[in-house]
């Protein structure tokens, strides 16, 4: 009977560290994601902004929002293509036109005490060889980043913090997200759930049915 009292405690306890677990899954990352438009469609950009070199007529996007990894992302809205962004800006010889989609995000996403901007879109035009970060620093100052070169702020927005850690309510972990995946991160690399909690549950339920079984054993000598 103490076996069984003991498999029981056991098994209450692995039902405390899946549900630790799951929670921690559900936590995620407030921060601007880098995304490029295609055939009307937004994929997530393979390269953080600092690195990409976009053509002239190309559109690309950013997003402010809270999400858990790259799949996990939210989309800039709007529907507007390289024509309609691009329509006041004629292309010119030793330079390339870059439409920039600008998605704020909404106030579920905000940082306490802050409201995003409006969404909206620019038509950069800069020399042939730059790159997305300095097309988004003509049209869309100021930008703040931090010691990582990690993007932080567009426009100003947000005016603190810098892909922290959120729980699932949308309060602040204190946490950083990888300074080097935020802007093109691939959803392996994303700091996530300890492997601890799913390990150790996998031994006390292994003890746990170890328990069940000495019981058992016991109960038929």
């Amino acid at each position: 009977m103490i076996a069984v009292r003991r498999a029981g405690a056991l098994l209450l306890a692995v039902w405390v560290l899946c549900a630790a677990a799951g929670q921690a899954r559900a936590a995620g990352y407030r921060y601007w994601s880098f995304w490029e438009r295609s055939g009307g469609h937004w994929t997530y950009a393979t390269q953080g902004p600092s690195t990409a070199r976009p053509s002239d007529g190309d559109v690309q996007g950013f997003r402010f929002a809270v999400s858990e990894d790259s799949a996990d992302a939210t989309r800039p809205r709007g529907t507007g293509g390289f024509g309609t962004i691009c329509a006041a800006t004629p292309a010119r010889a030793g330079s390339k036109r870059v439409a920039l989609v600008l998605d704020f995000g909404t106030p579920q996403d905000a940082p306490s005490g802050e409201r995003p901007p409006a969404p909206r879109t620019a038509c950069a035009r800069v020399s042939p060889d730059a790159t997305t970060a300095d097309a988004l620093a003509s049209v869309a100052p100021p930008l703040r980043y931090d010691t990582n070169a990690l993007l932080c702020a567009i426009a100003g927005y947000p005016r603190q913090g810098c892909g922290e850690q959120v729980s699932a309510g949308g309060s602040p972990g204190g946490e950083s997200a990888d300074p080097t995946t935020t802007t093109a991160p691939a959803p392996a690399k994303h700091p996530g759930p300890s492997l601890g909690l799913p390990a150790g549950a996998g031994v006390v339920v292994l003890l746990a049915g170890a328990a069940v079984w000495q019981a058992r054993r016991r109960r038929n000598a």
